[in-house]
């Protein structure tokens, strides 16, 4: 399926797709695989009672690391794409506001809680450490001002939290193919919404 050819009929199936074909992919120098790690989120999303649009965006907020799936997007481009930014541009069109800004949200909200939670950058894993130094480091005080901005920054903020978490060997979650009635839903009332 080509980029041009996503819509709201299709997005959960080519994201399913992309998950069942590179989800092996290993994951930043952490101990579980790409598709280990987002579902875990999912799942840690799950047990602490997440609504089922923060489950979403727990389970979808690395999904920028498969951007060559999505085609290019701009004949400006020099270069690629951070993969938070990334993930939030691919399913901008398809998922709400909260999702998305989730999605995007995330590596500053790591960056976000290094610097206003003293305990959190003890929770950080070795590879975690190693890309808040190329990602900005903590936040100076102006960043979490305009993080703080951003209305959907407390949500951003538990998905980075159930982020961090997903990074277990061996842990038991769901399977992809078992989120996809969620997303389904979260997709069809989204597009509901924008048709109203």
């Amino acid at each position: 399926m080509k980029p041009n050819e996503l819509n709201a009929g299709n997005i959960v199936e080519f994201i399913a797709d992309i998950f069942e074909r590179r989800g092996a992919e290993s994951y930043l120098g952490e101990p579980v695989t790409m598709s280990e790690h987002m579902l875990q989120g999912a799942w840690l999303a799950e047990q602490d009672g997440a609504p089922e649009e923060l489950v979403a965006a727990a389970l979808l907020h690395d999904i920028g690391h498969y951007t060559s799936e999505f085609g290019t997007y701009s004949p400006d481009d020099v270069e690629d794409k951070h993969h938070d930014e990334a993930g939030g541009e691919v399913l901008a069109p398809f998922f709400p506001p909260v999702i998305v800004e989730c999605v995007r949200l995330h590596v500053s909200a790591k960056r976000y809680l290094c610097a206003t939670d003293p305990t959190y950058f003890g929770k950080l894993s070795p590879a975690s450490v190693h890309t808040l130094s190329l990602q900005g480091g903590p936040m100076n005080a102006e960043e979490v001002a305009e993080f703080r901005s951003n209305p959907f920054h407390d949500e951003a903020v538990r998905v980075r939290i159930w982020d961090e978490g997903g990074k277990v060997a061996d842990m038991k979650t769901r399977a992809f193919r078992d989120y996809v009635p969620l997303l389904e839903r979260v997709v069809k009332k989204f597009a509901a919404e924008k048709a109203a």
